[in-house]
């Protein structure tokens, strides 16, 4: 087992309809039951594996318009409706075998760039993962339009390598890796083993995408590891066509790596510590200012204001009694449920709210301490 494949703890593994559809659009379903007993092996060791699939469109087509060469938006939509339905259940039947449950999730552009959206989707996510299902995502075709699409599943992927926390990212190709031009018309060219940067060279070896059935390219490849990268998720490109191709990626098949200069967890608490306007404040007492200096959550119990206008999600300061800034991190509620909760212990959450909600206000893997000689800001 070689690569950053070995360690990974959460995998995410993009497929698409290329890949997963035959001529005229008949779903590979030996190939599909043979990625379900890689990721099986996967998860058997410890690591939660999500899988983006395309297909739905291609599936669907062949079923509704199999001779029509060009379709209309709704035309794609109409054909995604249909074809979500044998994509999602042919997906459940190879990983029923092993006796793991398949949840399907259906995403668009702005349920990762919403907020809202974006908390929710994790949130499932993390559920899902916790009870042990495999989370099966893929572009919500059915109601997405030219203005809301990815247009294509490898940056969805990277959405949901970053949404997730993902280690490692796994975008199976008709390739084995990034080129320095395309081998398919320069015999010369040469596999890039590992990229570190997406420097302005790296970019321009991209191209477009050879393939009638799929919607990317190496041009979408490279624009979602800029993502993973600033995630701080690994991401692969490898080739998918055989079958078993997470195991031949383990055993060291050729492919092109593009490595991660930080954790999923630091390049997170990067982004809460500067990406972010803060929305309010949360003044907190002695002890818990000490429990976050020694790396603790923020609970409620802790908090003697919060302040602002923020909702569930947003980033907040988090204030000593000199109200000084020692800490900001990503609100597990909004100002008025933080009001009803604060100084009551975590037991007391669903009495006050009406349900169920976080114990912490803000988690651990949320919160920045600042630098202690500025006062201010954040460091990972």
């Amino acid at each position: 087992m070689t690569g950053p494949l070995a360690a990974a703890r959460r995998i995410v593994v993009k497929v698409g309809s290329a890949l997963l559809c035959g001529p005229g659009g008949a779903l590979r379903e030996r190939w599909i039951a043979s990625l379900a007993d890689d990721a099986v092996a996967l998860r058997r060791r410890g690591a939660n594996v999500l899988v983006v699939t395309s297909g739905a469109i291609a599936a669907g087509r062949r079923r509704l318009a199999p001779a029509r060469r060009a379709l209309a938006l709704e035309d794609k939509q109409a054909c995604a409706a249909v074809g979500q339905i044998s994509l999602a259940n042919v997906w459940a039947r190879a990983f029923a075998r092993h006796d793991v449950a398949v949840a399907q999730l259906l995403l668009t552009l702005r349920d990762s760039d919403d907020r809202r959206r974006y908390l929710n989707a994790r949130n499932t996510l993390e559920a899902l993962l916790r009870f042990g299902a495999l989370p099966l995502i893929n572009e919500n075709d059915t109601v997405a339009t030219d203005e809301i699409r990815f247009g294509d599943n490898d940056r969805l992927a990277a959405r949901v390598a970053q949404m997730a926390s993902a280690d490692v990212l796994v975008l199976l190709s008709d390739i084995d890796g990034l080129y320095t031009a395309d081998p398919r018309r320069d015999p010369a060219a040469r596999r890039i083993g590992e990229v570190r940067a997406i420097t302005p060279e790296i970019a321009a070896m991209a191209g477009g995408s050879p393939t009638d059935t799929g919607s990317g390219g190496m041009i979408t490849k490279i624009a979602a590891a800029r993502i993973a990268l600033r995630a701080g998720c690994h991401m692969a490109i490898a080739e998918g066509a055989p079958e078993r191709p997470l195991a031949r990626l383990e055993a060291g098949a050729p492919c092109t790596w593009f490595r991660a200069q930080a954790s999923p967890l630091t390049a997170r608490k990067r982004w809460i510590a500067g990406g972010l306007r803060p929305g309010g404040a949360l003044t907190v007492d002695d002890g818990a200012a000490r429990a976050l200096a020694a790396g603790a959550s923020l609970l409620p119990a802790g908090v003697t204001a919060a302040n602002g206008d923020f909702r569930r999600g947003d980033l907040v300061v988090v204030l000593d009694p000199g109200r000084r800034e020692i800490a900001r991190g990503l609100s597990a509620y909004s100002r008025d449920d933080a009001r009803l909760i604060l100084g009551r212990k975590s037991g007391e959450i669903e009495r006050l709210l009406g349900y169920r909600g976080r114990e912490e206000m803000i988690h651990r893997d949320d919160l920045v301490l600042a630098e202690p000689s500025a006062g201010a800001g954040g460091s990972a």
